[in-house]
């Protein structure tokens, strides 16, 4: 019996829909089940042929265990070893080379200095920075947000140097990023699963959180594949199996603004009905897949 196991947090609807969906296919010799650890051992065997990964960001521990799990032969998605090295400034400099279109963007030291850092622990930084170089460059209104991500924590909408400096005297010892204002006429939020699937969803950041999937934007079936195209494209670089890549056009240019988010919101009451039972049939299929696929003592 191969297994496919899901580690979740809060979140429930995703995780039991997901169970019970690839449950109900019935496929020989295939189940699925909430993960369950009770020791963690080098080089073990955790059991589980596939594991869906929606909350190690937030629990190290569960990153070490699903490291270990992968280099012992489960299929981990999303990959934990890329994920811990990932990060939005990265992101964004690799669509530079593979012409994605992105905001201008610049990664900034943190305000505060880092624990068990002094003054002498910056001899290679520049100071002042060259903001007058930064701020040509980026130009404003500019928004700035953490360059590890965070969802909406910490982003601020900046319209002046003036600005800038009182708000970024508020960041502490993130890392930040600071990123040309993209005025959008449509937004697309899109979920791409397995480096092949994707769901181009209509998005309106600018509503409330429980109201942002609710947009009338229409793209022509061109801006769709071109889109579509996008998605794919930066996933099969990036090398992440569930992901969504949000994208702001502009002038008929679809910008990636944000592409890094390997445990992608997808409860159904903020996705809405439609767009959750795409991304539980396509997850449970494309997690039933990697299982059939899957081989024993092997890198999967």
């Amino acid at each position: 019996m191969k297994k496919i196991g899901i580690m979740f947090g809060k979140e429930r609807s995703f995780p039991n829909a997901f169970i019970e969906r690839i449950n109900n296919k019935n496929v020989e010799g295939i189940i699925a089940e909430p993960v369950r650890i009770d020791k963690v051992i080098q080089g073990a065997d955790c059991g589980y042929a596939v594991i869906v990964d929606r909350i190690s960001q937030d629990v190290p521990f569960y990153r070490a265990f699903l490291k270990n799990a992968a280099i012992s032969g489960t299929a981990v998605i999303n990959n934990p070893f890329w994920w811990s090295a990932d990060e939005k400034f990265f992101n964004n400099a690799l669509a530079t080379k593979i012409d994605v279109p992105v905001p201008k963007t610049v990664i900034l030291p943190s305000r505060d200095l880092p624990e068990d850092t002094s003054n002498e622990s910056f001899s290679n930084l520049a100071y002042p920075l060259d903001w007058e170089g930064i701020f040509s460059y980026v130009g404003f209104p500019a928004y700035m947000k953490p360059f590890a991500g965070g969802g909406w924590k910490n982003v601020y909408k900046l319209n002046s140097m003036e600005d800038f400096f009182e708000k970024h005297g508020e960041t502490g010892q993130l890392v930040m990023l600071l990123q040309e204002e993209i005025v959008f006429e449509e937004y697309y939020r899109c979920y791409c699963i397995g480096r092949k699937y994707v769901r181009i969803m209509p998005y309106e950041p600018r509503n409330p959180h429980h109201l942002r999937y609710v947009a009338d934007f229409t793209p022509s079936p061109e801006r769709y594949r071109q889109m579509e195209e996008i998605v794919l494209r930066i996933n099969q670089y990036l090398g992440y199996d569930f992901n969504t890549v949000e994208l702001a056009v502009k002038n008929g240019v679809p910008y990636a603004i944000d592409f890094c988010n390997p445990a992608p919101d997808a409860d159904v009451k903020s996705v809405g009905e439609e767009n959750f039972e795409w991304v539980v049939e396509t997850m449970a299929e494309y997690a039933i897949e990697r299982a059939l696929s899957h081989q024993p003592d092997s890198d999967n």
